[in-house]
């Protein structure tokens, strides 16, 4: 098995808090979270007319979950343009939806703790099924004012030309 176990002595799996999503080229500013990626395949039951007391297993139509970003609000407006290409509100009869760009890909990136890219996503023809632009607004909280995008999708692959790092070993001065 040629390019397994490159780092055969790593024994931690990757953490969760070192992520990048990208579309239209671009890394997009601030994401601090990103939902997860799920397919769910539906069973699909049958059994055979000689055979009436047990039933067969097969897989049938396969669903991808919607996957929810979040970030700090900031002055960056990609989100709420992507938004926009779904329902532009006041943009005037036959201009409200986008229709030629309302979709991208995205790319979701994990790293390890060193900062190395270690696993990459590519995620198809996404688009914004619900935008929450600010969140509740409360004076007497201290949090930060959070932004959402919920995204629909037409499912997900791994891209295998990333290659797993191979992570050194940082020694002292001498």
């Amino acid at each position: 098995m040629a390019g397994f176990n490159v780092n055969a002595r790593r024994f931690d799996p990757y953490k969760n808090f070192k992520f990048r999503v990208k579309w239209d080229g671009k890394y997009v500013a601030g994401v601090s979270k990103v939902g997860a990626l799920k397919r769910t395949t539906e069973v699909v039951e049958h059994r055979e007319g000689g055979d009436p007391s047990s039933s067969r297993k097969s897989p049938g139509r396969s669903k991808y979950e919607a996957i929810t970003l979040e970030r700090g609000v900031t002055h960056d407006p990609e989100f709420e343009r992507w938004a926009n290409k779904v329902w532009n509100y006041g943009s005037g009869l036959g201009a409200e939806v986008s229709l030629k760009d309302f979709r991208k890909d995205i790319i979701i990136e994990l790293y390890n703790e060193a900062g190395q890219l270690a696993i990459s996503y590519k995620v198809y023809r996404c688009w914004v099924s619900e935008f929450q632009s600010l969140p509740e607004l409360d004076a007497n909280a201290n949090a930060v004012a959070i932004q959402t995008l919920k995204l629909e999708n037409e499912g997900w692959e791994r891209d295998y030309v990333v290659p797993e790092p191979t992570e050194k070993n940082y020694t002292e001065p001498s």
